[in-house]
């Protein structure tokens, strides 16, 4: 499998960003050549697209299909397994929030419940910084959940509107504070 110069470059890229996101290069690079390929591709086309091990291929796989990033497609008549991603982008990226949370935000709200529950006592000032950050923590993932549960067109037309929402906020705002004044 021979891959264009913009599929070589876009690959390579999430490589090298999968590192900083936390994922193995590899699995980046699969991903990537997954999300570009317009028909699924088996076990084999990715090894040879990318040059990797087999053993590389398939780890990366069975993690991206643990993050629910990648699907597996039966082909007629063949009998090997093919991966193909998600069409819809708005899925993709609910996918990655979803994942992200499960396994980063949800252990440490965990965390921050258990050490205001039963830690130890006696530092106010950390007490309170655990506090605070739960509760910052508990206010985010109240905001996701409500975004989480919006239709995908209801979701962009708010994220388009962006910086006229926080204007509006900031009317109702002035507008509450004038007529608790009263």
């Amino acid at each position: 499998m021979n891959l264009t110069n913009l599929q070589q470059e876009f690959v390579l890229h999430f490589g090298e960003m999968g590192s900083r996101w936390g994922i193995n290069r590899t699995v980046g690079q699969i991903y990537a050549l997954l999300f570009l390929s317009s028909k699924p591709l088996n076990a084999e086309q990715i090894t040879d697209g990318l040059g990797v091990s087999r053993s590389n291929t398939s780890m990366g796989l069975k993690e991206l299909q643990a993050w629910n990033l990648v699907r597996l497609r039966h082909v007629p008549g063949d009998r090997r397994d093919y991966f193909t991603t998600p069409e819809d982008l708005w899925e993709i990226t609910r996918i990655l929030i979803a994942e992200r949370k499960k396994r980063e935000i949800d252990p440490t709200l965990t965390k921050l419940r258990e050490l205001e529950m039963t830690g130890p006592k006696g530092d106010d000032y950390a007490e309170a910084r655990i506090a605070e950050l739960r509760e910052m923590i508990e206010l985010m993932t109240g905001f996701y959940d409500d975004m989480e549960k919006l239709e995908t067109e209801r979701l962009v037309k708010m994220m388009t509107l962006g910086s006229k929402i926080a204007g509006l906020i900031d009317k109702t705002s002035g507008a509450f504070a004038l007529t608790k004044r009263k």
